[in-house]
């Protein structure tokens, strides 16, 4: 049964000195592991900058000629039917389309976008699509704005069938890019959740967030952000309106500042679709309408989930103050919640709700085929190494999943492809990665 736009819960926004000597020493001697990290920190760092250093000079300059060759209309020798944004998701039953085959998904962070990753990468390889991935990370060198120069092999008038990397999205970059008639989707989260995950998973590498003291800094922060933040400091971005930033857009405006009202419309010119993580299943019965997908396409197994114990749980009054907290994106969420559920009637309740049901139902058919022990693993259990999802700095919180030893050959491919992490699969597509892994192994020499 599809829920509706005012369900409770998790969719709360549809709607001294002076010491003794002895003590001194005691400090110093307690003291050394802290010495051993930031001696782990200057040489990680150094390493690092070295090896960024010696990129810059190995990797000659982009030339990139003033006059733009013409863009062809596809990058793929398959048809593709150009969709429209005011697309209602309304085709009635039986209506044949042929697949949409170029896509711009804008992945945002801590929304479930890994897991859309894993479903585009899928249909990509399937019809031998060609990806715009970055060159030497997994991501477009975010925090910074996404250009053209940043993707692999890229020359002026080549152009891509489907983007899907972490970036901060620079529309006109991007639109070089694709043919006319690419499909442009994204993913958004409830704000005071996603501030949630966002804080800790992001938190050891957020500089602001360090002199947080006590049990619960979540709980600390709230109880007065302005205290702790500063718009300047470094990855300050991660800690409110990280939806609103990662769309390119100054996320510490003025929340009451007209532009933001403007910029939210800007956002529903572009984007054919707009997913809500809160309906994910919903989601992606409205995106496999979009694009004319088969069931199959959008199969999917939860990917990077944190184990629950690491989750806080967010009591109504936190709830408030992250949500007031990140009011650009609390009124970025309501907004394209209202449209959401407006393409949800078009689409039909009822045939909804079937479909839902459909996609559940595969979903846990490939769950009993596929995966050892039916539920993901933590990290320290997972047998295979290329099976090993990247973790947040200096934890294991990232769950994972052991493949069943015995598989029909039928669905061997498609379980392994449905269960491998984002940085193995961009690796297999052929992504050049070398930052990326580079930094995984000062980590695994750090211990971090």
């Amino acid at each position: 049964m599809v829920r509706g736009q005012g369900s409770p819960g998790s969719r709360r926004l549809g709607r001294g000195a002076g010491a003794p000597q002895t003590q001194v020493t005691r400090m110093l001697w307690h003291g050394k592991p802290w010495r051993s990290m930031c001696k782990g920190l200057v040489l990680g760092t150094l390493l690092t900058s070295f090896m960024l250093l010696l990129y810059s000079y190995a990797v000659p300059p982009l030339q990139v000629s003033v006059t733009e060759i013409p863009v062809p209309f596809s990058c793929s020798s398959h048809l593709s039917q150009a969709p429209s944004p005011s697309n209602s998701s309304g085709s009635a039953s039986g209506w044949s389309c042929r697949p949409k085959l170029n896509v711009m998904f804008m992945k945002t962070h801590k929304t479930a976008s890994s897991t859309i990753l894993n479903i585009l990468f899928r249909f990509g390889e399937k019809h031998r699509l060609k990806f715009a991935f970055p060159n030497g990370r997994n991501d477009f060198y975010y925090p910074s704005f996404f250009e053209r120069s940043q993707v692999q092999h890229y020359r002026p008038g080549v152009c891509f069938n489907i983007i899907c990397n972490h970036m901060r999205f620079h529309y006109e970059e991007v639109r070089k890019l694709l043919p006319p008639d690419a499909t442009f989707v994204t993913v958004l989260r409830d704000p005071a959740y996603l501030f949630e995950s966002s804080f800790h998973y992001f938190g050891p590498v957020i500089p602001l967030t360090w002199k947080i003291t006590g049990e619960d800094k979540l709980d600390e922060f709230l109880r007065d952000p302005q205290h702790y933040y500063d718009p300047n400091g470094f990855n300050a971005h991660y800690l409110q309106n990280l939806l609103f930033f990662d769309f390119g857009y100054d996320s510490s405006m003025d929340a009451n500042s007209p532009l933001v009202e403007e910029h939210i419309r800007e956002i529903d010119r572009r984007f054919h679709l707009v997913m809500l993580l809160e309906y994910f299943d919903e989601s992606l019965v409205l995106l496999k309408d979009l694009l004319c997908w088969q069931l199959e396409d959008v199969l999917y197994f939860k990917l990077n989930a944190r184990k629950g114990s690491t989750v806080s749980r967010l009591t109504p009054e936190l709830y408030e103050q992250a949500t007031a907290w990140n009011l650009i994106d609390a009124k970025l969420y309501r907004y394209f919640n209202a449209t959401f559920w407006r393409k949800v009637e078009a689409y039909g309740r009822e045939r909804m709700a079937r479909d839902v049901a459909e996609l559940q139902r595969e979903n846990k058919k490939m769950t009993s085929i596929c995966i050892d022990g039916g539920h993901a693993v933590d990290a320290s259990a997972i047998q295979e190494s290329s099976m090993q999802p990247w973790q947040p700095l200096g934890e294991k919180t990232i769950l994972g999943y052991n493949l069943k030893k015995k598989i029909s050959k039928k669905h061997q491919k498609l379980c392994r492809k449905m269960l491998t992490p984002e940085i193995q699969y961009l690796t297999d597509l052929g992504a050049n990665l070398w930052i990326t892994k580079l930094w995984s192994h000062v980590r695994d020499f750090l211990k971090w």
